[in-house]
């Protein structure tokens, strides 16, 4: 009886070791050797010399180039999310509905979520480009520009396409995610609505979004966390250049250390963008819990 007693408690335990091992070795031993790093001194070899406590991060900080890039990154962060978090909620509503080649319409939605973010970036970086790009082609032939247009004719304009690139690829994630929120909602809520009067804007304020909001909270801090951690769109567009004017952390903290090979500075920004995610994460979910409480 003792026996089964044990084996009945530990059995849990004894499933979830596999998770536990991997998740120790894959991610938490990582995070820990990052935050080592940080502290240590490091030489170009990566090799670690001895404990150089905070001068890491206080060489970051203290840089020239560093406010720049922690502006770019939630720049980057905001526009992306908040823009893709709007129009895919917005295209999800629409294809919730029932029209002729639904299906269809949800297969073109989900493509460029599928494909690779470096092709993606490729294509647009072709698209853009002032002397032999797509999109100078297509308005010649449409009749409106009569020469070639230079779409990126300073950094601010690289970086805004940046932007879209990032947008266009991370609309799909938010649109089917809200997606599946809204198919699991009764449609007699909608139906006892209609009777009573709502119109559209009442529905979606008082049904839709208060249903949805569990499926939005997900999306979004899924998205937070990509997105700010996002390499293959900004290295493939512009590699940061000029000057560091599109750098994002991530591909500052690369040529950090396969750069300019500032390992013990490259493993500080990586602690500064994980801690800067912890909060933005854990603020975002305690309002939308809080908010959940109060709706209830």
């Amino acid at each position: 009886m003792k026996k089964r007693k044990i084996l009945k408690t530990a059995g849990p335990y004894l499933w979830l070791l596999p998770s536990i091992l991997l998740m120790t070795v894959f991610i938490l031993f990582p995070i820990f050797e990052v935050f080592r790093t940080s502290l240590s001194e490091v030489s170009k070899a990566g090799i670690i010399k001895g404990f150089a406590g905070l001068d890491n991060f206080k060489k970051v900080v203290t840089g020239s180039t560093f406010g720049l890039v922690l502006k770019n990154t939630l720049i980057w962060t905001v526009v992306v999310v908040g823009l893709s978090t709007v129009i895919g909620f917005a295209l999800a509503l629409v294809l919730n509905n029932e029209f002729h080649g639904r299906k269809i319409a949800r297969a073109i939605v989900v493509f460029p979520w599928a494909t690779s973010l470096i092709i993606q970036a490729g294509v647009w970086k072709f698209i853009i480009n002032g002397d032999y790009g797509t999109l100078n082609t297509l308005f010649m032939k449409l009749g409106l520009i009569s020469s070639n247009v230079n779409w990126t004719p300073t950094p601010g304009a690289y970086f805004a396409w940046e932007c879209w690139v990032g947008i266009f690829v991370t609309v799909p994630f938010v649109t089917f995610c809200v997606l599946s929120g809204l198919q699991s909602i009764d449609a007699s809520y909608y139906e006892s609505a209609t009777v009573d009067g709502a119109g559209f804007w009442q529905k979606l304020f008082g049904i839709t979004l208060p249903l949805v909001q569990s499926s939005l909270t997900v999306s979004t801090v899924l998205n937070i966390i990509y997105v700010f951690n996002s390499f293959p769109i900004i290295w493939t567009i512009t590699k940061g250049d000029p000057a560091n004017r599109t750098d994002t952390l991530v591909t500052y903290l690369y040529k950090q250390a396969f750069y300019k090979g500032r390992t013990g500075e490259a493993a500080a920004i990586s602690v500064i963008g994980f801690l800067i995610l912890c909060v933005c994460a854990s603020v975002y979910m305690i309002l939308s819990l809080r908010k959940e409480e109060q709706d209830a």
